[in-house]
């Protein structure tokens, strides 16, 4: 049935918020987020594969736990790097939802197809593949120790958002100039390391310094204002945080969270 664009866009109008963005190359990108090339979508992705067929046995009428073991163990045979967080069964039958650090993706029960996409739950109004990623971005965040991060709250906070900071962003410079309006907004700011140059630069030192630092706050607030910090070297969070930050998709800063 052919139905012309404009009608289309008609029917996708409610989905605005909730319809998967893509790059040129296909990749899935939350709006203002860059996809990582590190993670196991794009290594899929870069194989030139959008349905990957799987060399796995088909199963002989084992129990869920059985299957989701098997699905794992034939996808690690095949990716011997990959990493399986979990395998459970997805709101459609048949198919079983793998998810890869904060990466999601599917899998058919016989091991046989795999697919790459969002997938939208139309009586409910709403992306099942989104609602899974924040809930693995939420505890990703969360297993941070909040004594690693800078703090920037008021007295009795309100709200809390996690931001992935770079001492070089003009944005980030930006958002922390106007800490006091936002503290005084009832938010909490926690910081993470995020030196978009990578680990070794100049960037990825000096906020490693700034964590070194007695007073981080200070140290970190000089930093954005172009201040060179100076601090003895120490054990410290910023090439854990980075690579948090690299798990999460994160190309660009400020990258902004929510609690939930």
């Amino acid at each position: 049935v052919f139905m012309a664009d404009s009608r289309l866009n008609e029917l996708l109008s409610p989905w605005s918020d909730t319809i998967p963005q893509f790059d040129h190359k296909g990749l899935y990108r939350p709006a203002g987020v860059m996809i990582s090339r590190n993670n196991f979508i794009g290594k899929v992705e870069a194989l030139g594969f959008a349905l990957l067929t799987l060399s796995l046995p088909v199963p002989g009428g084992d129990a869920e736990p059985a299957a989701e073991a098997r699905l794992a163990a034939g996808l690690q045979g095949i990716f011997p790097d990959l990493q399986v967080t979990r395998v459970s069964p997805a709101p459609v039958p048949g198919l079983y939802e793998v998810l890869v650090g904060t990466d999601v993706f599917y899998v058919t029960a016989d091991g046989r197809y795999l697919l790459q996409g969002d997938l939208l739950d139309l009586a409910e109004r709403r992306n099942v593949t989104e609602l899974q990623r924040s809930v693995m971005r939420v505890k990703k965040i969360n297993e941070v120790p909040l004594a690693d991060m800078i703090e920037f709250a008021p007295a009795s906070p309100k709200h809390v958002v996690y931001v992935f900071t770079d001492i070089q962003c003009g944005y980030c410079r930006r958002l922390h100039r106007d800490m006091p309006e936002i503290n005084k907004r009832g938010i909490a700011v926690r910081y993470l390391a995020f030196p978009r140059a990578g680990v070794g630069s100049p960037a990825f030192t000096q906020m490693e310094a700034v964590w070194c630092s007695a007073d981080r706050r200070s140290a970190l607030t000089a930093a954005k204002s172009g201040t060179t910090v100076t601090a003895k070297t120490c054990a410290n969070p910023v090439g854990r945080q980075y690579a948090l930050g690299e798990s999460l998709g994160i190309h660009g800063t400020p990258a902004i969270y929510t609690s939930d």
